[in-house]
């Protein structure tokens, strides 16, 4: 990384030193830095916190096991079929998406009959 003059006395000194060593005055490209790191560092933690929190993670997981229920039926164990789709709508639940749980719930309890699973 180059150095910068001290806007103050001249000397070089880091751009990322927040005063001049020499004289003491404030260095605004690293006050400059320091402000861009913290806008995306809230950012990121804003989306992650989104994510997390706000349903993003929960409704990912839900398709999964959607995606895990589709390859199950498709390998015809009716055992595999009924747990897959038992977890589909435990995780609609835990998505708190109600349509979603009430409609997967019906396919569980379908599935658990054919494959002699008393839901």
């Amino acid at each position: 990384m180059s150095m910068i003059k001290c806007s103050s006395c001249g000397n070089e000194i880091s751009p990322k030193a927040a005063t001049c060593p020499k004289c003491g005055h404030p260095n605004e490209v690293a006050k400059k830095v320091s402000n861009g790191k913290a806008v995306w560092s809230l950012v990121v933690f804003g989306a992650i916190a989104w994510f997390v929190f706000g349903g993003g993670a929960q409704k990912q997981v839900a398709s999964d096991f959607t995606k895990q229920y589709d390859i199950a039926k498709s390998q015809g164990d009716p055992i595999q079929i009924c747990v897959q789709a038992g977890f589909v709508s435990a995780a609609y639940l835990a998505a708190k998406d109600d349509a979603q749980y009430k409609s997967w719930k019906e396919i569980e309890k379908k599935d658990c009959q054919r494959a002699g699973v008393p839901r």
